[in-house]
């Protein structure tokens, strides 16, 4: 977390005590690096949006609660206020700008447009792609902020996200999924707001799903596609929104762009399975603006040629073809001797894209491995569509796609079972563990990081409630029945059934994950070594590895993340027996 302030004289940025999602926010100068005495805590899950004066910014907090707030506490997170912190006063005097206490559960972003003149609020309850919007214009604020802003509600109701891109005066730009799953660009005039007058500026795409969209040089559109998992880059007239060009991108993801509307020139960062990270600029004021390579990350000793990257579509169980990236060797034979890592998520309609990751690499060079990654339903992949298609009551579907990628490897001669790794984090984690219970034998090692394994009481603890939202709450009968079928803790088989062995198992979790609490992990690891680890033909092992002064994953310390993967891939190693090559 962390923002420049609008004439670049402050920077804030946020720190996280061993990995939780509380934050510190801190203040210093830019001209000469002087930390400030500012100081913003019980910030999570938070805006930082400067107002154009550079006097101050908005943020979100929580009030202070009985017991620990340090990362280790399950206490549910509820009643975030959003606060405007002026530069140069203690954060007792902030000032609150709008909270909800009839709806303890939502949470709220602010933005200033990109004029200064409007803050915009978006208001979200769960991680469903909906959002209430609400706006204040600042120049009608003769006083300045002094309390609760008078918001005027443009949108009130759940139906559909909206997200800002630019405004010229009272028009506004927006990104939404409104009668549109793969989503669009719409106009809506602050001064005509009836939904009968709002108008299409991009229509969506017939197959390809409309990412980030940002204003260039007052005129332009920076417009992002997904194309089947892979990143396609646009310019478009922001007047009209028609097409201008499309800029050369390899096949891979964009995974950070620098742009300022009142800027003529833009920056965007490219990586993929086998490029570290390239970042190119691009000049809009030339006749004929080209991106150019900025910088580049060289790795010595990584040589791409040496690799080969494809993308496959395999069935599942219903026929529904899924993509898989599948990375491994230049020129290998396919004859079932290789080992697969294979890689899934399959929620909260999170894209999983093309990226560079060190250990993956050394898995397919030193231990001749084959790194898939396969593209599940539940994520965000052919937009909201493809997310429906697997959460909720649609749930199976993900861990069918999952289960169908590992059968599909088998049978297309990349790897057997008894060599096939497979992988996931948080929602992933349950992915992991789900489809070990339902398909043991299909597997040779199974690694799940902080995962949620105990889906009939994950809404009670920290930000849980907020995930109901894809996988339903058991405290409706409904829904329970959804995940009482696969809920990981409450499907792992008797000590005295016949089911087959399971895989070896790693679980990883940290002590001061706050978002996945570890009692997860842990309820899963001792009824699974109590039901499966005591039976006779167990010979597998089932470990947890519980890091200290670690969280979610997020920030982790490059130390502590090489020793992670070190594990990891030396259980995988030990367990598949593999041997390592130079």
């Amino acid at each position: 977390m962390a923002r420049l302030s609008e004439q670049c004289e402050c920077f804030a940025y946020g720190l996280s005590g061993s990995g939780s999602d509380w934050v510190t926010v801190k203040f210093m100068t830019v001209a000469d690096q002087k930390e400030l005495p500012d100081t913003l805590e019980r910030v999570k899950f938070s805006c930082l949006s400067w107002t154009h004066d550079d006097r101050g910014v908005f943020y979100n907090c929580y009030p202070r609660q009985e017991g620990k707030a340090d990362g280790t506490e399950t206490t549910t997170n509820l009643n975030q206020k959003l606060f405007y912190h002026v530069i140069g006063t203690s954060q007792s005097e902030d000032i609150l700008v709008a909270e909800f206490p009839d709806h303890p559960k939502w949470h709220s972003s602010a933005t200033v447009s990109d004029d200064g003149r409007y803050v915009l609020l978006s208001i979200t309850e769960g991680c469903e792609p909906v959002n209430r919007l609400w706006y204040c214009d600042l120049q009608q604020l003769s006083g300045g902020i002094t309390g609760i802003l008078p918001w005027v509600k443009l949108i009130d109701n759940f139906e559909a996200q909206y997200s800002y891109v630019t405004n010229e005066g009272s028009a506004f730009t927006f990104r939404t999924n409104l009668l549109a799953p793969r989503y669009r660009l719409i106009n809506i005039d602050l001064q005509s707001p009836d939904p009968s007058l709002w108008t299409t500026l991009i229509p969506e795409h017939e197959k390809d799903v409309l990412g980030f969209v940002a204003c260039v040089n007052y005129s332009f559109l920076l417009v992002n596609y997904l194309h089947d998992v892979k990143d396609v880059l646009q310019l478009h007239q922001l007047r009209t929104g028609e097409f201008l060009r499309t800029l050369p991108l390899a096949v891979g993801t964009v995974v950070g762009v620098s742009s300022r509307k009142k800027h003529a020139d833009f920056f965007y960062q490219f990586n993929s399975f086998t490029t570290p990270g390239i970042i190119y600029h691009c000049d809009l004021t030339s006749e004929t603006p080209e991106p150019t390579v900025f910088r580049q990350v060289e790795v010595k000793g990584f040589d791409p040629s040496d690799y080969q990257t494809v993308q496959v579509f395999y069935p599942s169980r219903d026929g529904t073809k899924v993509p898989m990236f599948l990375v491994h060797a230049t020129g290998i034979t396919l004859d079932s001797s290789h080992p697969v890592f294979l890689y899934g998520y399959g929620g909260f309609e999170a894209s999983i894209q093309p990226y560079y990751n060190v250990a993956y690499l050394l898995f397919v060079r030193h231990l001749g491995g084959i790194l898939a990654v396969a593209n599940i339903r539940g994520g965000g992949e052919y937009g909201q569509t493809w997310h429906k298609g697997g959460c909720l009551g649609n749930k199976q579907n993900g861990f069918d796609d999952f289960q169908c990628a590992a059968e599909y490897l088998i049978h297309e001669k990349y790897t057997t079972a008894s060599k096939l790794a497979i992988n996931g984090a948080s929602n992933g984690g349950l992915l992991v563990a789900a489809c070990v219970n339902q398909r043991p034998e299909l597997f040779g090692c199974g690694i799940a990081k902080v995962g949620v394994m105990d889906m009939l009481k994950f809404h009670k603890f920290t930000i849980g409630h907020a995930w109901t939202t894809d996988y339903g709450c058991s405290d409706n009968e409904e829904e329970f029945h959804w995940l009482i079928k696969y809920s990981p803790l409450h499907n792992l088989p008797l000590s005295s059934s016949p089911a087959p062995p399971y895989p070896a198992m790693l679980l990883l979790t940290g002590d001061h994950d706050d978002r996945v609490v570890p009692l997860h992990s842990l309820k899963y690891t001792a009824t699974l070594q109590h039901c499966v680890g005591r039976r006779p033909g167990q010979r597998q092992p089932l470990l947890i590895r519980i890091d200290t002064k670690s969280g979610h994953g997020a920030g982790k310390p490059t130390a502590k993340a090489i020793q992670e993967e070190a594990h990891i891939f030396s259980f995988i190693a030990e367990t598949l027996g593999l041997s390592w090559r130079d």
